[in-house]
């Protein structure tokens, strides 16, 4: 079970937590779409996924109290399927779902996502929904003893044949939609919620890969939240093809120089269709949706310039969380340099060659064309000379086009504090 055709290349595009958290609406969703389509398609950038809550009735109303209401109101069918919210999601009325939605994106030349909890409704438990195909209802699929400690919404679903038929009925209607991408939260690792659980979402990661196979749609499914387990490597790799490796990421620098050593430690494991995730960008204009003023990315240019510079180097997927409509010059140039993201792809492979409190140093070889990188990075707090010794005699840096300063067969570079320096050797 191996869904590497549906990702040969690590998946780009926005996803709309970062700024309105739980309370996007389909106006919002399309005006950002429209954005990706206009000024980042030809550079890559494709997805565009509604995150959490897209259900909920309310989301956000109790924002004082609660980030996810405790048993709120939730839209769902005869069959314990969640459905979006036709307050917030006008076209979704009258049982179409995201199907109108995702017309639009696939429309733009743009591929729809969406974010789903593991485990099926408390709300369908508690009323002994039917599932679709088993004369099983929901009561005896769930798990009232798996649960997820920062949302309320979901119990676990059992290892049966009821569970599969309720996972394939979802990914049925999903599929039916024209869902791209699934982002499913709670399943990457449950150890931060579930006492002594371990890795008790395995099963439903193979639930949810089994039924994408069974319906025939490539759909390209992430696992969130982290850290992943390095462990568990190899199970990641068999049915996912993105997989957390930080809890959630912001723009605070503390949470960016750990991500040196999150990648050190699965650097190894990048394959075409297999991307460990360095979760998403905090760039641009962020946090409209979470009950208080919005604000730009604190993430200072050079911190930006160093953190997209380890996410294309190192092969992360890229998705943006900034609000688009509001999308600075400034913001766009990451976005667009062609010669840093040239690094993504999964033929260049990456590895960091050492590492310190106060530096890092990267390389990588794309093993089909022969393009070889070293990046050079000041984790310190003040300016500093980073270098490192290369067999390379000349090179261009990527951000500035300076040519690269080689001298006794070392490339080095002066640079501001968490800054950056990325060359194209030869």
């Amino acid at each position: 079970m191996h869904k590497n055709t549906f990702a040969p290349t690590p998946p780009m595009g926005w996803n709309s937590y970062d700024y309105y958290d739980t309370t996007v609406n389909e106006e919002q969703v399309r005006a950002n779409a429209r954005v990706l389509a206009e000024k980042l398609i030809p550079f890559g950038w494709e997805y565009v996924v509604v995150d959490i809550e897209w259900y909920a009735h309310d989301p956000g109303s109790m924002r004082d109290k609660f980030q996810y209401i405790p048993f709120g109101a939730v839209e769902m069918d005869e069959y314990a399927r969640l459905l979006p919210d036709p307050a917030r999601f006008p076209s979704s009325a009258n049982g179409q779902g995201f199907a109108p939605l995702a017309q639009y994106i696939h429309s733009l030349g743009l591929k729809f996502g969406i974010h789903i909890m593991r485990g099926i409704p408390r709300a369908a438990a508690h009323a002994h929904a039917k599932i679709l195909g088993v004369d099983v209802t929901a009561d005896m699929v769930a798990d009232p003893s798996s649960v997820c400690r920062w949302n309320p919404d979901m119990y676990g679903v059992r290892d049966s044949a009821a569970g599969q038929a309720y996972y394939d009925s979802i990914i049925g209607l999903y599929a039916s939609w024209g869902v791209d991408f699934i982002k499913c939260d709670d399943i990457c690792n449950t150890n931060n919620w579930v006492p002594g659980g371990g890795y008790d979402g395995r099963h439903e990661i193979e639930m949810l890969a089994k039924a994408i196979e069974k319906h025939g749609r490539p759909i390209v499914l992430s696992l969130s939240p982290g850290p992943a387990l390095i462990e568990k490597a190899w199970h990641y790799k068999q049915y996912a093809n993105m997989w957390r490796i930080t809890d959630d990421f912001w723009d605070d620098w503390k949470l960016l120089k750990a991500m040196f050593y999150r990648c050190e430690l699965w650097q190894d494991h990048i394959e075409a269709g297999c991307y460990p995730d360095c979760d998403m960008l905090p760039l641009g204009i962020l946090g409209g949706g979470f009950g208080k003023d919005e604000w730009n990315s604190h993430f200072t240019r050079e911190e930006q310039r160093t953190m997209m510079t380890l996410w294309c180097l190192f092969g992360s997927p890229l998705m943006l969380g900034a609000e688009l409509t509001k999308l600075d010059d400034w913001t766009l140039s990451l976005l667009t340099n062609r010669d840093i993201l040239a690094m993504l792809t999964p033929d260049c492979r990456p590895r960091q060659i050492c590492r310190s409190e106060s530096e890092s140093v990267w390389t990588a070889e794309n093993v089909k064309e022969g393009t070889a990188y070293l990046a050079l990075f000041n984790l310190s707090d003040g300016e500093k000379r980073v270098g490192t010794q290369t067999r390379y005699t000349a090179g261009t840096e990527l951000w500035t086009g300076a040519v690269a300063r080689i001298e006794n067969g070392e490339l080095s570079a002066t640079l501001p504090a968490h800054a950056c320096a990325v060359y194209k050797m030869w």
